[in-house]
């Protein structure tokens, strides 16, 4: 455990971590108090979910400077569990609220069971694609060629085949004919499979074989800005800040898609991971510019076997203690442009370096499946 003195921490208050003088996306802050008008003060269902959206954005980078903090004063291993728990909790919120709403209201359950699978799906793909893709892509422009951790990758490339079996098995049952309960019960199991699997891989790399998972980037020492009182402070307000923003996002969706015209798939695949992870985003494409390809790679790898091996089983339990039948049987469509993305993904980290060209390869596959949603 790392003992910092409290008086020796130049002091950030929660106050000014809000400020847009601390990052310039804290202007985006504005559209909290215009959410809060539309949702409460007029019916336009389409302008609450998009103010919604945007809020998310500053909340989530806010989150995630609070998780930071703490983690500073912690052990390296119990900083990246920090790091790993709250680094999708915009997702978590999210598919949590839908699901209590489809819980709750029988008349919305089909429509907020689309919305957490096409989520869940939409992280993966946009963590995998999207921002693997920028990343190289950047990284690429700067440097003609990258290197990183290897056998780190290789791992977290096998976890993620694992959680595409997970879904291409119901899939596959459904295709064949199977009934809908036997589907949500395999989904079930495989769920509480997946969820073990997942501890045990934390073990894996936080404990016994953390060597493995070493960077090979050269580590800047980081200094706590905040007090502890302060860094739980700004954790535990963002965060409800973040449930009403999505409290809202989720009961206009339904509406919004009519009123704008989209698709909810596309909305739930490409929009919402879009907008809940733009600050994490940002960040691995930043460091890949920087050389930091370990780094960049793990935020954008890491994310999407936290979507797929912790978040999706975790939100198909939870369903499940609400009595809603959410299964890993996601649609053709899903469970294909997951499958192959992770093969191409895989394919293209296999060599231990990186190009622009591969960049360039992923986002050509994002677009495409960007396009399909849309067309669904």
């Amino acid at each position: 455990m790392i003992r910092i003195s409290e008086t020796e921490i130049p002091k950030l208050g929660v106050l000014q971590a809000f400020s847009p003088s601390e990052s310039k996306l804290n202007w985006l802050l504005i559209a909290l108090p215009i959410t809060v008008y539309f949702s409460m003060f007029t019916s336009d269902a389409g302008m609450s979910f998009v103010f919604s959206m945007i809020a998310i954005m500053p909340l989530a980078l806010l989150m995630g400077h609070a998780t930071e903090e703490i983690a500073l004063r912690t052990s390296e291993s119990l900083g990246g569990l920090l790091n790993a728990t709250f680094g999708n909790a915009v997702e978590i919120i999210i598919a949590g609220l839908a699901i209590y709403t489809a819980a709750t209201h029988a008349d919305q359950a089909e429509t907020m069971i689309t919305v957490v699978q096409a989520s869940l799906i939409g992280s993966i793909l946009g963590n995998l694609l999207l921002v693997l893709g920028l990343s190289l892509l950047w990284g690429g422009i700067k440097h003609q060629k990258q290197t990183f951790n290897q056998p780190a990758l290789s791992m977290s490339g096998s976890l993620l085949l694992l959680a595409v079996l997970a879904m291409l098995i119901p899939a596959a049952v459904d295709i064949g004919g199977g009934a809908s309960d036997s589907i949500i019960k395999l989904s079930r199991y495989a769920s509480i499979v997946l969820l073990l699997m997942y501890g045990l891989a934390l073990f894996f790399q936080l404990k016994t074989h953390s060597h493995i998972y070493a960077s090979n980037d050269e580590i800047e020492h980081e200094d706590p800005r905040m007090t502890n009182k302060d860094a739980w402070t700004l954790l535990v307000l963002a965060t409800i800040l973040v449930g009403w923003m999505a409290e809202v996002l989720v009961h206009s969706i339904d509406s919004a898609a009519s009123e704008l015209s989209m698709p909810t798939l596309f909305i739930g695949v490409i929009l919402l991971p879009l907008f809940g992870n733009a600050a994490e985003h940002f960040t691995a494409v930043i460091v890949a510019g920087k050389d930091k390809m370990d780094l960049s790679l793990a935020i954008a790898i890491g994310s999407s076997v936290q979507i797929a091996v912790f978040v999706a089983p975790l939100m198909v339990v939870f369903a499940w203690m609400m009595g809603v039948g959410l299964s890993l049987e996601f649609g053709p469509l899903e469970t294909a442009a997951t499958f192959l993305s992770v093969l191409v993904a895989n394919s293209i980290l296999t060599d231990g370096t990186t190009n622009w060209l591969e960049g360039a390869m992923l986002l050509a596959c994002y677009t495409i499946l960007g396009l399909s949603f849309w067309m669904m």
